[in-house]
């Protein structure tokens, strides 16, 4: 009991929020009233039916031809009113579950990507695997069968109460016959509805929960198989270079090997409780016959009381038993559920490290620089990575941070711009100033390339002629005539050409600090060396930082600050010379 009402709360903490605060929330409103007012009305048209049934087989029975032909017309009102009442409710339907899930969706994207949540929670170990299939097929299935198992729920108990009186009435036009003596037991064929719904919905339910845990693990199997397909496709070249492929498929098969097995322990829950539920669906047919059909022979009844009884006792049968019939989808339901509030959970969890003392706070300041105080980065399991202190960075400097591998020269960059709030200190950066970091691996959405190189800006925000030129400057001319060419430019270009698009972005945003972590790495020295005389030329009143390994660099910037071991963590000092180490070293990987 504790289990469904636990669920039954979270399913009202996901799906309420639409109807009582979205911007869509009245239309929602009204397509919901909507749908629940005709699955009322298609309760109301059985009740007629059952009633029908009575009068029609009654005529059937005395030959009156007359009696035949006008039930028979009122069937064909009733079944019209039916259909239509059908059509619009799966159309209405259909509607509300577009206009909920684009709120949703919208919802969740912002949740999740809003102060940047999606890496916080990879940085924290994502208990919420494979955030695209929960926004895109999770939140449509949850839509889906909370309405659907809904409107059955509440189909099934409005035709409890309609047909409960209606079979207490029949049970006593009707009494039990056994051995051909009557016996006047009230309610009779109502009881024996009851105990039939219960034995198999108890038995559903036994043999059917473990599909809930079932359904969960497919889910993730699943999307994790998808996922590193995905890999696959956009790690193509490496693969091929290191001729992994047989290592790749070798790998994707152990991860569909757990579909596979998965889907083989569903098959065998779900043979027994078709088994069970065919079983239960067919009896139920003749079931009601078998109650009624005594007081028939006996001629207590006649053929319509008999068909409105079996009708009747049908409805009520039906309606106790819902959860037999639904049973899959609930299994399937909780399972969405489940996976949705893990969802839920994880991006609370990345929020709250972000909000919870100590961080990392990132504030404003009058000043006009760019200052660590007291700053103390961690790793996500709390070891000390870096400290600085009283260290500024002002207007127009160039700056090149330095440091062994490994040290936390990249997770300073990330700390400075409030993504990485595991630590403790302030970083304080002036008033309306706009900082940019450049990764080593920038990003480029797939888009015209004009968009690409232009982004996070709005389309529209800059000429595509500046962004033409500035794509030109940057040593790729050919690609300045196709600003308008929309491809996957990550697959697309080398890294020295993306690097080169990363200083084309730096350009056109053109910032107040900013920051180059490792950003020219990929390009040959003479090539970098033109890069900083371009960033110098086009944005002189921006500081740049960098971080770097080749000692060449030292020749681009003019103040030094290098992370040195101290105490098992690297502390952040000014370094008189710009001197570097002979020979490169490993990448940055922290």
């Amino acid at each position: 009991m504790r289990g469904i009402f636990s669920t039954l709360v979270t399913v009202w903490r996901i799906a309420s929020p639409f109807f009582l605060r979205a911007e869509d929330r009245w239309p929602g409103r009204i397509l919901l009233a909507a749908v629940i007012a005709i699955e009322l009305s298609i309760v109301g048209i059985n009740v007629l039916f059952n009633s029908w049934n009575a009068q029609f087989y009654n005529a059937l029975q005395n030959r009156n031809w007359s009696d035949f032909v006008y039930y028979l017309s009122y069937f064909c009102v009733l079944a019209a009113a039916f259909i239509l009442l059908a059509v619009y409710q799966l159309y209405l339907n259909q509607w509300l579950q577009i206009r909920w899930r684009r709120w949703l969706t919208a919802t969740y994207l912002d949740h999740w990507l809003a102060g940047a949540n999606h890496y916080r929670m990879q940085l924290l170990g994502d208990a919420a695997d494979n955030p695209d299939q929960r926004i895109s097929e999770d939140i449509r299935q949850f839509i889906d069968l909370t309405l659907n198992i809904g409107l059955q729920l509440l189909n099934s108990c409005v035709t409890l109460v309609s047909f409960m009186a209606i079979l207490w009435g029949l049970s006593a036009a009707a009494p039990l016959h056994l051995f051909g003596v009557p016996y006047n037991i009230p309610g009779y064929l109502l009881w024996a509805a009851l105990i039939y719904a219960v034995i198999g919905t108890t038995l559903t339910h036994l043999v059917g929960r473990p599909l809930i845990a079932l359904n969960f693990q497919q889910q993730r199997y699943e999307a994790d198989f998808r996922f590193n397909l995905v890999r696959v496709r956009e790690n193509s070249e490496q693969i091929a270079l290191l001729d992994g492929e047989r290592a790749e498929t070798d790998r994707l098969l152990v991860r569909f090997g757990n579909v596979v097995g998965n889907w083989y322990a569903i098959m065998t829950r779900q043979k027994k409780l078709t088994f069970l539920t065919a079983s239960y669906t067919q009896a139920s047919v003749v079931f009601p016959f078998i109650m009624v059909s005594p007081a028939y022979f006996a001629r207590a009844i006649e053929l319509g009381g008999l068909m409105q009884t079996a009708n009747a006792f049908g409805q009520v049968q039906g309606a106790l038993s819902v959860f037999v019939s639904i049973y899959r989808s609930l299994a399937e339901w909780r399972a969405v559920i489940e996976r949705l509030s893990g969802f839920d959970q994880s991006i609370a969890a990345a929020r709250a490290v972000a909000e919870t003392a100590p961080v990392v706070t990132v504030k404003p300041s009058e000043a006009a620089a760019v200052s660590f105080d007291n700053l103390a980065i961690r790793l996500p399991n709390g070891t000390p990575l870096v400290a600085a202190d009283a260290v500024a960075i002002h207007g127009g400097d160039h700056v090149l941070v330095s440091g062994r591998s490994g040290s936390g020269k990249s997770t300073l960059f990330r700390a400075l711009s409030g993504v990485w709030p595991f630590g403790s200190g302030t970083v304080t950066v002036p008033k309306d100033a706009k900082l940019m970091i450049l990764p080593q691996r920038p990003y480029f959405p797939i888009a015209p390339l004009g968009l690409a190189v232009a982004y996070p800006a709005e389309p529209g925000t800059f000429d595509e002629a500046q962004i033409a030129e500035l794509i030109g400057a940057v040593g790729l001319p050919d690609l300045a005539g196709r600003i308008e060419d929309e491809q996957h430019w990550n697959r697309m270009l080398s890294p020295g050409e993306q690097q080169r698009l990363g200083i084309a972005r730096a350009i056109l945003q053109a910032p107040d600090y900013l920051f180059l972590d490792e950003a020219t790495s990929a390009l040959d020295e003479p090539s970098e060396a033109a890069l900083y005389h371009l960033l110098e030329t086009r944005l002189p009143k921006t500081a740049i930082v960098s971080i770097g390994h080749r000692s060449t660099l030292a020749a681009m910037h003019r103040r030094f600050l290098k992370l040195v071991p101290e105490d098992k963590i690297s502390r952040l000092r000014e370094q008189a010379t710009g001197a570097q180490p002979a020979g490169p070293e490993p990448a940055e990987a922290t």
